[in-house]
């Protein structure tokens, strides 16, 4: 499950940045993240809260935004949403597609005590 690990990451930015910013808690993390980014999100809020007990996110309400998946198709030059990798592209069916969005993880926004 390496989403425990992300999590694991997260908190240690968290835990970072606090020191840098002399902030004392958090209160909300908000995560931008897009399908093609394979993090199963539900298992990513489960291991966020088993990771952030005893920290300074313990408290901690997580916010995922979740982004659109895109990609641009060789063959007809088009910027297509997609919902996986390896999707067809919906307009001319070609697997020919270069991810361009929706692969990010990221922390976005923090609220902080």
């Amino acid at each position: 499950m390496h989403e425990m690990s992300i999590c694991e990451g997260i908190v240690q930015v968290l835990e970072e940045q606090a020191c840098a910013q002399n902030y004392k808690s958090v209160g909300k993390v908000w995560l931008e993240i897009g399908p093609l980014a394979g993090v199963e999100l539900e298992s990513l809020r489960f291991c966020f809260e088993a990771v952030a007990k005893g920290t300074l996110a313990e408290d901690a309400k997580l916010e995922i935004v979740e982004t659109k998946g895109l990609a641009w198709c060789m063959k007809c030059s088009n910027t297509v949403e997609v919902a996986r990798r390896f999707d067809a592209c919906p307009t001319c069916g070609s697997f020919q597609l270069q991810v361009t969005g929706g692969d990010e993880m990221r922390i976005k926004e923090l609220e902080v005590n």
